[in-house]
């Protein structure tokens, strides 16, 4: 991205190695593209990495989310709570399903996830199911999300879009993704593993995990792989499907990634740590989370908050500096497709979302480009 314009420091940039592209090239020369051995592999190894027993690959996120919320057994007529500091997939997905989603509050400029508080006021007789967003890779309140629909009788999904490898760093926990009934995690092109477009779906529960598998590739019983190895010689269909399936060479960009997650991460949370200590004397700029949470996340984002009234002078004056930021995310419940009436009002994801500018983060980010980034961050809210 912006490869192009050396002055330009980019929000995101993803490289590839060699190996990386060898892999790929060797699935191409195979002659086999559609999902099969190599998706096999990837999805063993990424349910080994996360201990869970049950890992299916799907086209997105958005995807895993949608067969996570059927697999609870969410449909027409049932409600789903989902925080509105997300991107829009996890509460569009509630609506692939005939559902509705009922937009939840954050727990404020410290911590961008789901306030349980806010959650259990939201509760009705048609809730069916809870999804928490591990936001920019930190975890969110998972053990009181999870007592709470333990209690009730609700489904717990997670939306670990940005937290692949990252922990709750609770007593006994495991990683993010495998607190809940299902996962959903995102190998999108900008993500901490990533392949271009790809999605995932963990659990621990075989049912699920067979759902998944069959309604990812129109519900059939056998495969193209099963059938071209001679396992099947016809397939049935069961259900209602959907064409879901990751293609094989992005199977093979993810399994080669894989193998460099853990240091990625590590690489991201030294330059998160540098951020915060840089911009530590900074009082017009708020920095979100503890340390302990950039120790346990995969710091997918480098989220800061201004005022409100500066944020977007702020960014246009930091892209005429060179410096590219984002916005991650505008918050859902203020979209035109997700207004209620009347209004409603979530007024800390609403403080978040107009304060909100997201700053360069990727593995190979350079000391330089860092203090250029913040040393432009520091100026334009000084201006």
């Amino acid at each position: 991205m912006l490869r192009e314009d050396l002055s330009t420091i980019p929000v995101f940039d993803f490289r590839v190695s060699d190996a990386d592209v060898d892999v790929v090239a060797e699935c191409l020369r195979s002659g086999w593209l559609t999902m099969g051995p190599r998706t096999e592999a990837f999805e063993s190894a990424f349910a080994e990495s996360l201990g869970v027993p049950h890992a299916v690959a799907v086209s997105s996120c958005t995807a895993a989310l949608h067969l996570a919320y059927l697999a609870a057994g969410v449909g027409p007529g049932d409600e789903v709570i989902v925080p509105s500091m997300t991107f829009v997939a996890t509460a569009a997905a509630v609506r692939y399903c005939g559902a509705t989603p009922v937009l939840a509050d954050i727990l404020g400029p410290h911590d961008f996830g789901l306030d349980p508080d806010d959650v259990e006021r939201r509760l009705s007789r048609r809730t069916k199911a809870v999804c928490a967003v591990h936001y920019g890779g930190y975890a969110a309140a998972i053990a009181e999300l999870r007592r709470l629909c333990d209690e009730r009788g609700i489904a717990l999904i997670e939306d670990a879009a940005h937290a692949p490898s990252a922990s709750a760093g609770v007593p006994g926990g495991g990683k993010l993704g495998t607190f809940g009934l299902a996962g959903a995690f995102s190998f999108f092109s900008n993500k901490v593993l990533a392949c271009g477009e790809g999605g995932l779906l963990a659990t621990h529960d075989a049912a699920v995990a067979a759902y998944a598998r069959r309604a990812r590739s129109h519900a059939m019983t056998t495969g193209t792989w099963d059938r071209h190895r001679g396992h099947a010689a016809g397939y049935d269909v069961v259900g209602l499907g959907f064409n879901y399936r990751l293609d094989e060479p992005r199977a093979a960009l993810l399994s080669s990634r894989l193998g460099g997650l853990e240091s990625d991460i590590a690489r991201r949370r030294e330059i998160v740590r540098r951020y915060r200590a840089l911009l530590s004397d900074c009082d017009a700029v708020t920095v979100p989370y503890t340390d302990r949470d950039v120790a346990n996340g995969s710091c997918y984002l480098m989220a800061v908050l201004v005022e409100d009234d500066r944020r977007d002078a702020v960014r246009a004056r930091m892209l005429e500096r060179g410096v590219q930021t984002s916005v991650v995310y505008p918050a859902v419940h203020e979209f035109t497709a997700y207004l209620a009436s009347p209004p409603r009002r979530l007024p800390r994801a609403e403080a978040v979302a107009r304060r909100q500018i997201t700053l360069p983060l990727y593995p190979h980010l350079t000391e330089a480009q860092q203090d250029r980034v913040v040393e432009t961050l520091v100026e334009a809210v000084a201006g």
